[in-house]
């Protein structure tokens, strides 16, 4: 599963709204690459910069059974900064346990706004990320093929 998680040809499959995802610096999932992100729901359009803080271990093929996967990352636009630190643990060979948390903090007074009046919208984003990724490496669903 961290080998999907971490593939660029993969992203448009399961993260809803991507536009782009472009490494300007270093090469795409691994430490220290930084990248533009751009992501669109409705008529709005975000860009971000997005950094690798955090990837071990580095090779992600054959991972021994018990070891936990972090990866991390760092993210940066227009009155917003947050942060992504992802767990992934084999429970078995056909289940991955998951864990995520993230961590807001805006500038400005229209971010700092939506970021008081709408907490929940950042957790369901969050959780419909990490739905459509588990449809798609489970299932093969592609969100681009519909809602699922």
């Amino acid at each position: 599963m961290a080998q999907l998680l971490a593939d660029p040809t993969h992203l448009p499959k399961w993260l809803r709204g991507m536009v782009l995802h472009e490494p300007l610096s270093g090469i795409h999932g691994e430490l220290g690459t930084t990248s533009r992100v751009v992501m669109q729901s409705g008529k709005r359009r975000f860009e971000c910069i997005e950094t690798i803080t955090r990837r071990e271990p580095a090779d992600l093929h054959g991972i021994p059974k018990g070891t936990v996967v972090h990866f991390d990352r760092e993210i940066v636009g227009a009155g917003m900064w947050s942060v992504a630190r992802d767990r992934l643990t084999e429970v078995n060979p056909e289940t991955t346990l998951w864990e995520c948390d993230s961590e807001y903090r805006f500038s400005g007074p229209l971010m700092r706004l939506m970021g008081l009046l709408m907490p929940s919208a950042f957790r369901k984003q969050q959780q419909q990320h990490m739905q459509d990724f588990t449809a798609f490496a489970e299932q093969g669903k592609d969100v681009r093929e519909g809602n699922k």
